[in-house]
């Protein structure tokens, strides 16, 4: 049976002193090609090392009070990821405690 395999690819333009300029991501599979993101992080699991690899970006006319929105939608979708790869409900309420926590320090609305 032939392997299936699925690519996501990130594009960076950055100006002249590196910083990023524009963020462009396609999914081909997700039906996604060159959407423009203002910020984007990226974790990936090094078993070998027992280390998280992160690549954190955002481009420099992100607006203050978008990245805040993006940090609260963040921690929420992370708060969801761990009760489903754990099942630990008690730490995920715990987590998402701390998420109506961040949003109420931050003034966030919901919407």
């Amino acid at each position: 049976m032939a392997k299936i395999t699925s690519k996501i690819e990130l594009n960076v333009e950055l100006d002249e002193n590196r910083v990023p300029e524009k963020l462009m991501w396609t999914a081909e599979d997700g039906g996604i090609s060159e959407q423009e993101a203002k910020a984007m992080m990226l974790s990936v699991w090094d078993s070998n090392t027992q280390e998280m690899l992160r690549i954190d970006l955002w481009t420099k006319d992100m607006p203050v009070d978008e990245m805040k929105v993006f940090f609260h939608q963040t921690l929420v979708a992370m708060s969801n990821t761990f009760n489903r790869a754990t099942q630990d409900e008690k730490m995920t309420a715990t987590m998402k405690d701390f998420c109506d926590y961040f949003a109420e320090k931050l003034e966030l609305k919901k919407k």
